[in-house]
């Protein structure tokens, strides 16, 4: 073997070195800093440091929100206020329970969320599988004149889609104080028609062929076969439909003027004037609840619902 043949072989083992190298992942601190005791110590401090900073950040306010409503009226107005509730008054949540009538908000918020829910799941996935497999004229224009939208903050467009609910073209009727007003803006939901036609994306296109040999027409197919594997993607899209109505608070004040059909932030705020300020967070609390209990519970699948299509095979 001569000296011109093992040139290309150590060419190709340096390349391949450079490669791995280029590979690594950087961290803000080498290995070699890391596996020395001071080097561990100091970063450990920092990491400690940064994650207690983090969580006063977050939690601070919830902490407040909690333990105000515990406290006396004299005690969460008073400046400093205090730490810890001096003596704690849990009846503050039952005052605001009935005196705020939370229960009646909570069953007009929970009446348009889940049906804000259940036209968003039946459009948007029509559009987003439409957009990916069925792939019709302009289909990227399109998809890309609905994402364009996300640009516009969404204050700009509550005029015109206020104009629109006060009278809706064509039909000519009047919306508000409807739960209408509610569901059909909620349902032109670009980001989750692009979740939805991204996760799509995903799905091998011989499944689709397979089920068309077989005889099932499109809607059979998206029934079949899309659904049943979309399950992530589709429990991602239906938290964020109850999250985005349960939130919400300029739309629904705007067009829910009756005090019997408004949304529980409306309500209590409506009801605010005259409510002592314990009794008030403690009602803020209680609104709070639900939006994090389903955080807490379903986690897990927001993150995997969001990175689910992201890669291929």
């Amino acid at each position: 073997m001569t000296a011109n043949t093992l040139i290309p072989r150590r060419s190709r083992a340096a390349k391949r070195a450079a490669t791995v190298e280029v590979a690594r992942p950087r961290t803000l601190i080498s290995p070699a800093q890391l596996g020395r005791s001071r080097g561990r110590t100091v970063y450990w401090i920092v990491f400690a440091l940064v994650v207690l900073l983090f969580t006063l950040v977050f939690l601070g306010p919830l902490y407040w929100m909690v333990t105000g409503g515990l406290k006396t009226t004299q005690e969460v107005v008073q400046s400093p206020p205090t730490a810890f509730p001096t003596s704690v008054h849990p009846e503050n949540y039952e005052q605001a329970w009935k005196v705020m009538d939370l229960a009646k908000l909570l069953f007009n918020t929970l009446y348009y969320a889940f049906g804000a829910l259940a036209f968003q799941l039946i459009f948007d996935v029509a559009a987003a599988y439409s957009l990916s497999k069925l792939r019709p004229v302009f289909g990227k224009a399109i998809l890309g004149l609905m994402l364009m939208t996300l640009m516009i903050p969404a204050t700009v467009l509550v005029v015109p889609q206020y104009l629109t609910v006060l009278d809706v073209p064509i039909v000519e009727r009047n919306l508000l104080n409807s739960p209408w007003a509610i569901w059909l803006p909620s349902v032109t939901n670009a980001f989750n028609i692009f979740l939805l036609k991204r996760f799509f994306d995903s799905i091998p296109r011989e499944l689709l062929d397979a089920a068309a040999i077989d005889g099932a027409s499109a809607t059979r197919t998206l029934r079949s076969v899309v659904l049943p594997i979309s399950r992530p993607i589709l429990g991602v899209v239906s938290i964020f439909a109850v999250v985005g109505v349960w939130k919400d608070f300029l739309w629904p004040m705007l067009t829910l003027p009756d005090p019997s059909k408004q949304t529980l932030n409306v309500g209590i705020y409506s009801l605010a004037s005259g409510v002592p300020e314990n009794v008030l967070i403690a009602a803020l609390t209680i609104a709070s609840v639900p939006t994090l209990l389903i955080f807490l519970l379903f986690q897990r699948n927001i993150m995997s619902g969001l990175t689910a299509g992201g890669v291929k095979g």
